[in-house]
């Protein structure tokens, strides 16, 4: 199965980070590409899009200064079946993307990428306190889009929320 293609560039506001894609991402080549998976609904519905997006047109959020990728490029039917292995490598790929383009910030959509990727044992929803582990690349960890995640929507929006509140105050 191919990898999802990563969206990145310089000067963008928000790179947002998953475990991997799913095995529709991998056959799509786009991200969140599972109809059951709110990602698209979240961005809208926090005002991070001014629309509805699809997963077809994730290159165009380069536009509007935000960027995909994932701490694993193979895709699974879920996180659960990737490797301690792929993990490591995946860590160490995921801090050389960030220090190369410098996102203002990293987004990592789960609790758990972001613990993988940090190395740390919990994280709190928003922006992380402490040393990021790329230097000047900001942290902000939220709820997994997965239409599996228990949380209720509104909460999830609401927290995604925050992250847009604080891109519509920058200069």
């Amino acid at each position: 199965m191919n990898e999802v293609p990563d969206h990145l560039d310089h000067g963008l506001s928000i790179v947002f980070i998953g475990f991997n894609p799913s095995i529709r991402s991998g056959e799509s080549g786009h991200h969140y590409a599972n109809p059951r998976n709110n990602f698209w609904r979240i961005l809208q519905g926090s005002g991070l899009t001014p629309r509805l997006y699809h997963a077809a047109e994730d290159g165009e959020l380069l536009k509007l200064g935000y960027g995909f990728t994932n701490i694993v490029a193979r895709p699974t039917r879920g996180a659960e079946d990737i490797t301690r292995e792929e993990y490591a490598e995946g860590r160490e790929l995921l801090r050389t993307k960030l220090a190369l383009f410098r996102p203002e910030i990293a987004c990592f959509v789960g609790k758990g990428v972001y613990t993988e990727y940090s190395r740390r044992p919990k994280a709190e929803w928003g922006f992380q306190e402490g040393e990021p582990v790329v230097d000047g690349v900001r942290e902000f960890v939220a709820p997994s889009s997965s239409g599996l995640v228990r949380m209720p929507m509104e909460e999830i929006v609401d927290i995604y929320r925050r992250l847009a509140e604080y891109i519509r105050e920058q200069p």
